[in-house]
């Protein structure tokens, strides 16, 4: 595993080459916004929004360290159409700690699904998919995150290094303050090669090619012991198209 803590950042015209090369890219926010046409100050804007999360109460681990929200959606024809709330599940091949489960979190709100950023958002996710996998429609899950040192340390990936059994995989990274750790690892899913590094800037993001990759985040800690507040603000958005993953049972 070759050690990068700045991130590999991908010039925007390449970023479909390089995820059809190795599985994965990452793009600063300036290129976010120059692809999706969000303007960056209209995405900062959703940023406090993270700050109003409720606590998980599905860690099997026992911690109290994570908070989120939870809405699912269609991306088709150009359209992007949110789905009545419904649970996440996994299957434990690709969840071992929480696969299995039906987790209904609460769902995200309307300040900020309203604003014309989300669908823009989406639509250019649903884009960069449709490049890669063939135009499908998508189904997509979008998860708001937010890691804390409560317990004095914060598990962003508890399950470990894992893939999701999707398509598509973005992480961006929204709030990073007041901690150390929450490195970022990519693995190839067949082979031995791998990167690590640090997302930092707001808006930034990891796209991963779910059939070819693994991902984990490391734990996060305060900067400094007995520090209070620090956090890893992140919104995970999955695309697949064989529908929402659901328990078949």
């Amino acid at each position: 595993m070759s050690t990068t803590f700045s991130p590999p950042l991908v010039a925007p015209g390449e970023l479909a080459a390089v995820l059809r090369q190795q599985g994965y890219g990452v793009l600063d926010a300036r290129s976010v916004s120059l692809l999706s046409g969000c303007p960056v100050d209209d995405l900062d804007a959703l940023r406090p929004l993270w700050a109003e999360l409720p606590t998980d109460q599905y860690l099997k681990d026992g911690g109290h360290y994570r908070r989120r929200r939870h809405s699912c959606f269609t991306v088709h024809d150009g359209q992007v159409t949110q789905v009545p709330h419904r649970a996440h599940w996994q299957p434990v091949e690709y969840n071992a700690l929480h696969g299995g489960m039906q987790r209904l979190f609460e769902p995200m709100s309307p300040e900020l699904l309203t604003p014309p950023v989300w669908n823009q958002l989406l639509l250019w996710l649903g884009g960069v998919c449709s490049g890669l996998k063939g135009v499908k429609p998508w189904f997509v899950e979008a998860h708001q995150f937010r890691i804390d040192t409560t317990d004095g340390i914060g598990r962003p990936t508890p399950e470990g290094a894992h893939r999701d059994g999707v398509d598509m995989v973005a992480v961006f990274l929204v709030n990073r303050e007041g901690i150390k750790g929450g490195e970022t690892r990519v693995f190839d899913a067949d082979g031995p090669n791998g990167q690590r590094f640090i997302l930092t800037e707001p808006w930034s993001v990891l796209l991963l090619d779910d059939s070819r990759v693994i991902h984990e985040s490391t734990p996060i800690q305060p900067i400094q012991a007995g520090m209070q507040g620090g956090h890893r603000d992140t919104l995970v958005v999955t695309l697949r198209a064989a529908g929402f993953q659901a328990d078949s049972r």
